[in-house]
């Protein structure tokens, strides 16, 4: 097998790791849901602040029905595709996570390893195209070399690094 050669297989997740999964969701959910309230008081006020705005230009009819409701129509469909994106992105993928209750093992090789000495903390750098690095502990940083193969765990759509062994 070539050492560039990813090998991945499926394995159901743990407890422990849908329980972590779950309890992200909801934090998440009550930030993503905070987000969306904020973005909706926005595209109902900002057209309000700008009417005022064209009120002190002497602007005639500017608290026109026909430019507020359009730039709240402009700012609701705006802020709703960032949103969907945002959701999509995020959320979404860890709901699947969560539902079809399976992780990532992937093979990989050490290809660097570092030190950090401002923080006390080890990381090895892997041929992965999901995580680029990990952090390990001093004897498992002391233990492997370039070059060696260890697997590393994470969820298989939201991309969440579980662990390594």
């Amino acid at each position: 097998m070539n050492a560039l050669q990813t090998y991945r297989h499926n394995e159901p997740l743990e407890d422990e790791e849908r329980a972590f999964l779950q309890n992200k969701l909801q934090k998440e959910s009550a930030q993503f849901y905070k987000i969306v309230r904020i973005l909706l008081v926005f595209c109902f006020a900002c057209p309000f602040l700008i009417a005022w705005f064209r009120a002190m230009n002497g602007v005639e009819d500017p608290f026109s029905y026909k430019y507020y409701f359009g730039g709240v129509l402009f700012l609701a469909t705006f802020s709703g595709s960032i949103v969907y994106v945002a959701y999509h992105n995020t959320l979404r993928r860890v709901r699947r996570d969560i539902k079809k209750g399976t992780k990532t093992i992937e093979r990989v090789h050490i290809t660097r390893k570092q030190y950090m000495p401002h923080n006390n903390t080890y990381y090895i750098y892997l041929t992965s195209p999901v995580k680029l690095s990990i952090e390990v502990s001093a004897d498992d940083y002391r233990q492997m070399g370039e070059g060696d193969e260890l697997n590393i765990e994470y969820t298989t759509y939201s991309k969440f690094y579980l662990g390594y062994f």
